[in-house]
């Protein structure tokens, strides 16, 4: 592929971000969610004075992929035809559904699919395998069996096998996906550098009405939420579920790693991006899943998730860290923590300095609104460093959270203060009254704690556990390309907060 495939191609409307603040007359784009700091040149900002433009030359493509690779932009692609004349298959795509036991769940899936180019059901060792290939039958599905089970990652690859397109989606037996949600996420492979795409993941359309399914229905582990954007290790969109993913062929290299049966979705988009693919969350498509809603699986499945950290630290390292801080905003939060006056005086002054050196690294590489732009920075580094800590108390790291609260009066307020705090941002989008949402939060991050230590125990590392730091004002560039990207003439980095 030539540097001119790895374009965004013709036609595409591009969308700056709703967290996208444009200063200094247009010259300047800044990130209010991610804190990045984007200075255009005087072609950018001509082609952004009217906001949203579509792309239809070599710069405009150049400017919206440099606007993509750094979440300040959402592509908004033409329709394609099997959403708007549903006889028109998705005849590039096949559809690989791993399927262990669940025929039910299995047959009303396949009943939900669109016309796509194949469908491929890897029976992973079900007990009843007839009343699989019955239901695979009756939907004129090919089926491949394991005799044994191997687990999803496995049965994932064994279907990606068999495909002869150039795209595969795969989707869980317990997912139905809504209509032209599939179509949806194709159309993102329009771009030449997007490998995998995932959409919302809600949960089922009829679900249960007590009180863990109404907690799951707002906080679920797999529903990212309704802001597009990239997937990238550490950004706000760091992972796509497996449940339903869409995937180039070309780009899966050796697929899901089948020694991993938890986080084989996360370590595969990892790997994805760094050889240079995109991954996108599209929350246009929305598929629903069944989600667990019995106390027991729910509490098992939590727990199950946590192990992940462990083994995706063995892989990606630093990656998994917990907690992301620049040394500065810890040690402001530390010594805030401490709730004595003369360590919150040693805070204060530590956020000033912090502001002073953010400003300076402000004023080096844009000359603009330093105090104003350092400030906002210095804020924003400051709120989620508390915020991280606040979720490293009560989920990450409980246990030791816990300890220090038997022996610390200041320890156990601090906790009480982060389990609210925690629970009253996530409570807006529940239908929970405020006590039982704070119970479930605090089970899931129980249940997600217990997991993740007992993961660092088992794989002897506590590397997952460990936080990690960075600069004052990390410099993010976007992804490699696997083809060779263009160069961003357009655009000059700017700066990303860390």
């Amino acid at each position: 592929m030539s540097t001119v495939d790895s374009l965004v191609p013709p036609g595409v409307r591009v969308r700056l971000s709703d967290d996208v603040v444009r200063c200094d007359d247009g010259q300047t784009l800044f990130g209010t969610r991610s804190g990045r700091i984007l200075r255009l040149a005087p072609v950018a900002v001509r082609i952004l004075q009217d906001g949203d433009f579509t792309v239809s030359d070599r710069t405009g493509a150049v400017l919206s992929r440099a606007l993509f690779d750094r979440g300040m932009a959402d592509p908004l692609w033409p329709a394609r035809p099997a959403e708007t004349d549903p006889a028109r298959a998705l005849h590039d795509v096949t559809v690989v559904v791993p399927v262990r036991d669940r025929t039910s769940a299995l047959q009303a899936l396949l009943e939900a699919l669109p016309p796509v180019g194949d469908v491929v059901v890897v029976d992973d060792g079900s007990r009843d395998p007839e009343a699989v290939r019955a239901a695979c039958e009756r939907a004129r599905a090919r089926v491949v069996r394991h005799q044994v089970s191997h687990g999803p990652a496995a049965a994932r690859n064994t279907g990606i096998s068999c495909c002869t397109t150039d795209f595969v989606a795969v989707i869980d037996s317990d997912v139905i996906p809504e209509e032209h949600a599939l179509a949806r996420l194709r159309r993102h492979f329009d771009d030449p550098l997007v490998g995998v795409a995932g959409p919302r993941i809600m949960g089922a359309q009829v679900c249960g009405t007590g009180w863990i399914a109404r907690y799951e229905a707002a906080s679920s582990s797999l529903d990212l939420g309704p802001v597009a954007g990239p997937v990238a290790p550490l950004t706000r969109l760091s992972y796509l579920p497996s449940a339903t993913l869409m995937l180039r062929v070309a780009a899966l290299g050796s697929g899901f790693d089948p020694d991993l049966h938890v986080a084989e979705d996360v370590d595969l988009v990892w790997r994805m991006v760094a050889s240079g693919w995109r991954a996108r969350y599209a929350p246009e498509a929305r598929v629903h899943h069944d989600h667990r809603t019995t106390t027991g699986a729910w509490v098992a499945r939590k727990s199950f998730y946590g192990t992940g950290a462990a083994l995706l630290a063995q892989r990606h390292g630093a990656l998994v860290a917990p907690m992301r801080l620049h040394p500065l905003s810890a040690a402001v939060v530390a010594f805030a923590a401490t709730q004595r006056r003369r360590t919150v005086t040693a805070a204060a002054a530590l956020a000033g300095v912090q502001l002073l050196l953010t400003a300076q690294r402000v004023r080096t590489q844009h000359r603009h609104h330093p105090v104003r732009l350092g400030a906002t920075l210095t804020a924003m580094s400051l709120t989620a460093a508390a915020m991280q800590t606040g979720a490293a108390l009560t989920r990450h790291h409980w246990p030791v959270a816990l300890l220090l609260a038997t022996r610390s009066r200041r320890a156990r307020r601090m906790l009480v203060l982060a389990a609210l705090t925690c629970g009253a941002r996530g409570h807006r989008e529940s239908e929970l009254d405020p006590v039982r949402y704070l119970l479930a939060r605090r089970a899931d991050d129980l249940a997600y704690g217990f997991g993740l230590w007992r993961g660092a125990l088992a794989a002897r590392s506590p590397r997952c556990l460990l936080p990690s730091f960075t600069s004052l004002c990390a410099t993010r560039t976007a992804p490699p390309s696997p083809v060779g990207d263009a160069p961003l003439t357009p655009t000059r980095e700017g700066t990303r907060h860390g």
